[in-house]
This record gives structure tokens, sequence and C-alpha cells, in this order.
């Protein structure tokens, strides 16, 4: 049976939604007061994201161009920083401004779902402490009491912190985002408990404003798998397990009282080997170097659901490919996999590629390119990538 044969036929249930994902600070632009803007500020990071994609004044057009590809649901996030740049100071105009986000949304039939924290936090907190200052699950409650409060009639789905692992790995053990800290083991697992109670705490104020809400993170979930052949040893299976435990269950284990979704992220497939660590395998590789498993998805999401059994969204899933000649691919073949779960009883609900349009890519700039639409940075000119045009017939069909 050929390719083509073998991808034939795949549909997806009733309702399903179909959408694209971007995070404020990589997509609005003059985005400050915050630490990534200290960062850049004094030079601790070599790139500079400035204006952006200028989403901030062009969001309409973004959505229309996810409307030409036929979604029906849109993740963003809102920017901490725009709604309480002083410490116990809200900005009501900085709601105000996602409020037309989110009417801007439901006029065009997208869903919104709403992330609360991605990666930034207001450069008062970052003063403080950050995520390891004793208050902060207090500060995070209250900042998303007042969004709450102005916002929640007009929102469904919530998610409160984004890949919690990756923002604390990378900033307190690699040091190369904020704080940039290396190998502060202590700070990185303060700062993980606290953003579990950060959580908690805003999972109880958003269904306080609706108890129709429905809240939960997102997280990102690596496919771990022992290493094989002649390096074979029992050792292999039990770091893996290890691995994917710390990496990918620890801090959805602390909250599954506390989440209504799944919300998981998948990029990454991974061997594990007592003798030589952990390392991307050698199939075919992103710009990123990140290896292209799609069956992957199917694994990560088949265990979510048997450890949880709540509904599952993918709310990141998606390549860096600037040529745009592996994104086809890499979405039909993903999506296979992810049918396959389905068909195998995972309750999945939609699925978010990431992303929506080439962004600031955090520390790596400008130079990875995720979007399914092609941004001209100097003009802001967007360009439906040939991808994106197959993504948007996928979501006409409810499959392919």
């Amino acid at each position: 049976m050929g390719r083509e044969s073998q991808l034939s036929d795949i549909s997806f249930p009733d309702g399903f939604l179909w959408g694209t994902a971007t995070a404020s600070y990589q997509v609005e632009g003059d985005n400050f007061n915050n630490d990534w803007w200290d960062g850049e500020q004094k030079g601790l990071l070599q790139h500079s994201s400035g204006r952006a994609c200028d989403s901030y004044n062009r969001y309409e057009e973004d959505f229309d161009l996810a409307v030409a590809m036929h979604n029906n649901a849109h993740r963003f996030s809102i920017e901490w920083a725009r709604i309480e740049p002083e410490e116990g100071k809200f900005n009501r105009e900085g709601v105000e401004h996602y409020r037309n986000v989110i009417r801007a949304l439901r006029v065009r039939g997208l869903e919104p779902f709403v992330t609360l924290y991605h990666f930034t936090i207001p450069t008062w907190l970052a003063k403080k402490g950050g995520w390891t200052n004793k208050n902060v699950s207090r500060y995070f409650e209250r900042y998303v009491e007042f969004v709450a409060k102005h916002l929640s009639k007009e929102v469904t789905f919530w998610i409160t912190i984004n890949e919690p692992s990756v923002v604390t790995f990378i900033g307190y053990l690699a040091g190369l985002w904020p704080p940039f800290r290396k190998k502060d083991f202590l700070r990185c697992i303060l700062s993980l408990w606290n953003m579990v109670r950060a959580h908690r705490c805003a999972y109880n104020v958003l269904r306080k404003y609706n108890s129709h809400a429905r809240v939960g993170i997102a997280m990102h979930v690596v496919c771990y798998e022992p290493e094989r052949g002649i390096f074979k040893r029992p050792g292999n299976s039990i770091l893996a397990a290890i691995a994917r435990y710390c990496s990918n269950y620890w801090f959805l284990n602390r909250i599954k009282a506390h989440q209504d979704f799944v919300g998981l992220n998948y990029y990454r497939h991974v061997k594990v080997s007592v003798l030589k660590g952990i390392r991307e395998g050698k199939g075919e590789q992103s710009d990123f170097g990140w290896e292209i498993y799609p069956q992957g998805i199917y694994q990560v999401v088949k265990e979510a659901f048997r450890r949880y059994e709540k509904p599952i969204y993918i709310l990141e899933n998606g390549v860096a490919d600037a040529d745009d000649d592996q994104r086809p691919d890499f979405i039909k073949n993903h999506l296979k996999w992810l049918k396959k779960a389905i068909s195998d009883g995972v309750d999945v609900r939609g699925y978010f590629h990431w992303s929506l349009l080439d962004n600031f890519e955090w520390a790596e700039g400008f130079t990875k390119r995720f979007g399914l639409v092609e941004v001209d940075f100097s003009s802001f000119k967007r360009t439906i990538r040939p991808s994106g045009k197959l993504y948007g017939e996928i979501c006409k069909n409810n499959g392919f």
C-alpha cells in the first residue's frame, strides 16, 4: 500500500476543535515591563523582540487568516505585565484590549482558549524573586481574579500556566532564560511547587466566576524511549520511566483534582541510555534539531488519558521549518497518529497547531520559523504557506 493510501480516510469526531496557537510576548510587540524585556535591555539575551509580529495592533488581520484556514478555535495569551504593570495597580485599558481580542475571535466563530501565563512575569514580581517568592501564588490569584472579574463571562476555556517544567528548567538549571540561574535545583523545585499552588488558586477563582469554565494547563510532554539494540539494558527503561514521570507527570499529578481537561504540548522524542544519557533520536530533524517523531503523539496522549481519564486537547504541536518542506507531512502524520489514539478510545477534543504566525522564538529570536503563515518582519506582511492551505483543507473537512 502506498503512502497516500495509508494516510487516506482520516476523519475526526463531530465538534472537534481545530486551531492554532500564539503567545503574547512572541507576537504582540512593544511588550515592556516584564522579565524578558528586562533581560533584553541588560544584554542577557542575544535577540530583541521589538515589534515582534505587531499583533497587538494587527490581531484582527491574524484572526482573518485563521478563518481563511477554516479554524474554529484559537489559543492566545494575556500578558500579565499589561494587566498589572505595577504591583497591585491594574490597567483597565489592558484588560479592555483583551476583551476586544476575545470578541474579535467570537465574531469570527473562533472559540477562545486563553492562557494566563506564558513565560513572562511583570518586572515588579521578577524583582521580588518571581516564582520563588513565598507570596507568588497569592499575587497570581489576585491577577487572575481581576481578569476573571472582567472576562469570565466571555471565556469558557482557560489555561493557567504554559509549560511549567520548561520555564523552570531552562531558567533555573540551564540559565538561558530569566532569571538566568544555572544548576539552582532548590529554586527550580520551589518555583514548580509555587506554580502548583498558583494553578490551584487560579482554578478556584475561575470556577467561582463561571461555573461552566473549563480550566487546565499546557504541559510540555516528551516521548521518552529507552535505548535498545546492543545497548539495551534494564537501567535504560528505569531511567526513561524516571525522566517521563519527572518531566511529564509530576506537575499534572499535583493538580489532577484541579483541572477539567489535560492540555498537552508535544514536540519531541528522545532516547534514554544509562551510558549515553538523554539525546535526540536519529530520525528526520527539524530546523531546531529536534527529531520529527509522529507516533510519539499517540504514545503521550494514550498515557495521559490512562492516568487522568479527562478530555485531552493538543494545545501545541508544530515544527521549525523555514522552507515549509517538512511541515505538510508533519501535520498529516501527527494527525494520523492522533486519530489512531481517538480510535483506541482516547477522548481527544481539539488540536492547535503551533503556530499561526512566524514569531519571536524566545532565545532563538526570529531565526526559527514555526508559522503556518510566513511573516516578513520588516513590513509585517503575512502570507499563508502551502502547509497552511493544507491545514485549512483538513480543518474544513474535519479530516483528510
